[in-house]
């Protein structure tokens, strides 16, 4: 069976009609070495493995993307799968179950599929709990998964 996808707009009072469907998939993010080394400024974190292009490639083969830099995409690559009408704001509320599960390797494309797995009404606001997975071009591992909770009001 096709899981069921939603079309890329959708109103505030329909979001608990759409709980089990896929919400849709992003387009390809370039994950580079000047993403990487950006992200490594603003975060102090500077560890070899993600930085030391000569020492990475001798010792892991290149490299590699930071979780959090990961993590980080979701507010990026969200913005183009779900459109949601008749809201003023959203605001982060937390994640839950993040995994990271496979390496992002410098140069490498992801991007994100996503679905709703809950929409709780909770005091004029609605409580959305997006099931979220970070793929890796032309891997079957996806390098992160998490559910990421968000709190919307009309």
């Amino acid at each position: 069976m096709l899981a069921q996808t939603v079309d890329a707009k959708v109103r505030f009072e329909d979001l608990p009609s759409l709980v089990g469907c896929e919400l849709g998939v992003s387009d390809w993010f370039t994950i580079d070495q000047p993403r990487i080394d950006g992200f490594a400024e603003v975060t102090e974190d500077r560890q070899w493995i993600h930085c030391d292009v000569d020492r990475a490639k001798a010792e892991i083969g290149g490299t590699i993307a930071h979780g959090f830099l990961t993590l980080s995409m979701l507010t990026a690559m969200t913005q183009q799968i779900l459109q949601i009408e008749g809201f003023s704001r959203g605001i982060n509320y937390g994640f839950d179950k993040v995994r990271f599960r496979a390496p992002v390797p410098a140069g490498a494309r992801v991007r994100l599929r996503e679905k709703l797995r809950s929409a709780e009404r909770r005091a004029g606001a609605m409580l959305l709990t997006r099931e979220c997975s970070i793929e890796i071009e032309g891997q079957t591992r996806p390098a992160m998964t998490a559910e990421w909770i968000g709190v919307y009001y009309p």
